[in-house]
């Protein structure tokens, strides 16, 4: 059930975000002021030019400072692109839309089609994306392959292995940076929503209109903190929490969010006499194929690799294609190779955004055991995913980093956020937007999709259609709602 926003009488905090999208349009909806909406302003400080397969795609560039404090030293070029609305007299803003990762480039998605926004929201909104700071074309965060592709593993099983981490990612630190320049240390998310309001600003667009996916909801959920006043409409879209202040909070969250996806593959696989291992001892075999791999016996996969196959499949949930790769290397067969870099540098965002934003801080090897016991307790069969990757990524880091956790400060918002998660994603838990959901009170409502996965939106008709009634006419539902699972397959 929806009820049409009326903030008027209902006071609203802004929350804490990731990526914002503008739209020139109020609270009255697009019948308010139709007549301006369906002039798209003159977008200042951008030059658009044709792009894309099929040339619908334009894309352009946006002079910004690398350091925000010092908005007269130097400048990096973000790069943006944008399909324009398929009904100029329907039109009602600009909707910007907010990768994941960290790492996932917004123009790519642009340039090559926005499939992923249903067509009423296509035929409505100009389509905006962009390549956040050290990602893709935005000056991005460079290190040499040599040492990119020596990473060690996050499974260390002594104080040499910690200390070697340790080395290792001080070494890795100052060739990113010699390679990338001041990016590399001015690459956390405020950062970037400082570059998102200058977005909005070259749109010509007074508020935004923002959806984030993933890693772009914390744009998203602190922007709406910064900004709040600036804030249309938001869609936060599988919630990240960035108020996990410590490691084995950060650490036990993510393990066990990993784990209940892994569980409803079990039971998928046993249900469904299809599936690859139906009948089998599911868990059996995957601990057999891990013990495997700690051994050496899987030819270019290692446990954590090992770990990350499954990891990924979760997302989708891929679970055929799951259940077929782990028949067929528990039948001998070799795992696909791996490709090598292809040249003398590659382009690695994570740690510079990541190590950034999360104060995760590991005092020595023993607190790395105790920490990794408590992962294998809560996580037997999903240890060593990303998360644990990227902790490990950032051992050393300087502290405190530039944007540490905290809980959203929201005030003023003039429409609540929707938040939307599946109650089974591997990665941005259910417990993730619960919390989030809690910090912002009254300024934020949760939309629950039963199912699995990571991402919401494409995957549920009823999902996408309470979006877009938000989106478009500030619909917002009510507290409680949620859609059923569409069938895994």
């Amino acid at each position: 059930m929806l009820r049409r926003n009326g903030r008027t009488a209902w006071t609203a905090a802004a929350a804490a975000g990731f990526a914002i999208a503008g739209v020139g349009v109020g609270l009255g909806g697009p019948a308010a002021s139709a007549a301006a909406a369906r002039t798209a302003p003159a977008p200042p400080g951008i030059t658009w030019t044709a792009c894309g397969d099929d040339g619908k795609a334009q894309c352009g560039t946006l002079t910004l400072p690398v350091d925000w404090d010092d908005p007269d030293g130097s400048t990096f070029e973000l790069a943006v692109a944008r399909r324009t609305a398929l009904d100029p007299g329907a039109r009602i803003g600009t909707l910007v839309f907010g990768p994941g990762g960290p790492g996932d480039s917004g123009v790519h998605r642009v340039r090559d089609g926005f499939g992923r926004f249903s067509e009423d929201v296509q035929r409505r909104f100009d389509i905006v994306s962009f390549d956040p700071r050290g990602v893709g074309a935005s000056a991005p965060i460079t290190c040499s392959a040599e040492i990119a592709t020596a990473r060690p593993s996050p499974i260390m099983t002594g104080r040499a292995d910690f200390e070697a981490t340790l080395a290792y990612n001080e070494r890795a630190r100052e060739d990113c940076i010699e390679h990338s320049g001041a990016i590399y240390n001015n690459a956390d998310t405020l950062s970037t929503v400082k570059d998102v309001d200058a977005i909005r600003k070259a749109l010509g667009e007074s508020q935004l209109t923002f959806h984030g996916s993933s890693y772009g909801t914390l744009l998203g959920e602190q922007y709406a903190e910064t900004y709040p006043g600036r804030v249309r409409a938001m869609v936060l879209e599988s919630v990240v929490d960035h108020s996990r202040r410590n490691v084995r909070s950060f650490l036990t969250s993510q393990a066990s969010t990993a784990q209940d996806s892994f569980d409803e593959f079990v039971e998928w696989c046993d249900r469904t006499a299809d599936c690859a291992l139906h009948g089998r001892d599911v868990r059996g075999i995957w601990q057999g194929l891990r013990e495997r791999a700690r051994q050496g016996d899987l030819p270019g996969l290692p446990e954590a690799g090992l770990v990350h196959v499954a990891f990924r499949a979760l997302y989708g949930p891929d679970y055929r294609e799951l259940a077929e790769t782990i028949a067929s290397l528990d039948a001998g067969e070799e795992p696909p190779a791996n490709r090598g870099a292809g040249g003398p540098t590659v382009k690695d965002p994570f740690t510079g955004v990541f190590c950034s934003d999360w104060g995760l801080p590991v005092r020595d090897h023993r607190h790395w055991e105790r920490l990794m016991r408590r992962v294998e307790k809560v996580a037997p069969d999903m240890s060593y995913t990303r998360p644990v990757q990227a902790v490990a990524a950032c051992l050393g880091s300087p502290q405190p980093v530039a944007n540490p956790q905290h809980r959203l400060r929201v005030r003023d918002l003039r429409t609540p956020i929707l938040l939307s998660n599946a109650v089974h994603d591997p990665a941005s838990g259910y417990d993730w937007a619960t919390n989030v959901a809690r910090q912002l009170g009254r300024d934020g409502v949760l939309l629950t999709y039963e199912g699995a996965g990571h991402g919401t939106y494409t995957r549920s008709d009823c999902v996408q259609e309470t979006i877009d009634r938000y989106l478009i006419d500030l619909e917002v539902p009510e507290r409680g709602t949620s859609c059923p699972a569409v069938p895994a397959t």
